[in-house]
């Protein structure tokens, strides 16, 4: 059983000042009227990540909840990670996994749809991340951009799973 590599488990759920030397993104994307359900499906299932052209999750991998691992592969990568905390509320649903012994980055990104009043929906992605192996750390300020570009990724993955009818 590999081990969640950060001190602060849901960090993401509850806020607050970022650790020291951990970098936040935070990535809000509008993805339309009467999507939320749908999102959540797509979400909740892996078929966000698995539209991702250069991430692999394993077809097998359970659907996303409190305990549930899933190794995710880019190329020769491998990034395990574990869901740490989920919520199912009328308005706003989502997870958050940490990261385990072998990924290249330490902490934890969630992925949140909320519902507003006129039923569009909003994703929002928050990672509060640093790098852990050395590989990872090498690419410094360009880690955090392609942190950021697989965000946008995953979020315009669900805005097409998701689209309006």
């Amino acid at each position: 059983m590999r081990n969640l590599t950060y001190y602060d488990v849901g960090i993401t759920a509850k806020g607050g000042p970022v650790p020291p030397g951990f970098h936040k993104l935070q990535l809000r994307t509008p993805l339309g009227l009467d999507t939320y359900d749908r999102a959540a499906q797509a979400l909740f299932t892996w078929k966000m990540h698995q539209a991702t052209p250069f991430i692999r999750v394993p077809a097998d991998t359970p659907r996303a909840a409190p305990g549930v691992q899933v190794s995710l592969r880019a190329g020769p990568l491998t990034a395990p990670c574990e869901v740490v905390w989920t919520v199912n509320e009328t308005h706003r649903t989502g997870f958050a996994y940490g990261t385990l012994t072998g990924h290249p980055e330490c902490g934890e990104e969630a992925f949140v749809l909320e519902r507003r009043p006129d039923n569009t929906t909003d994703f929002v992605i928050t990672a509060i991340s640093r790098s852990s192996a050395w590989y990872a750390a090498a690419l410094g300020p360009c880690g955090r951009l392609l942190q950021q570009a697989v965000a946008l990724q995953y979020a315009k993955n669900l805005k097409k799973l998701a689209g309006t009818r």
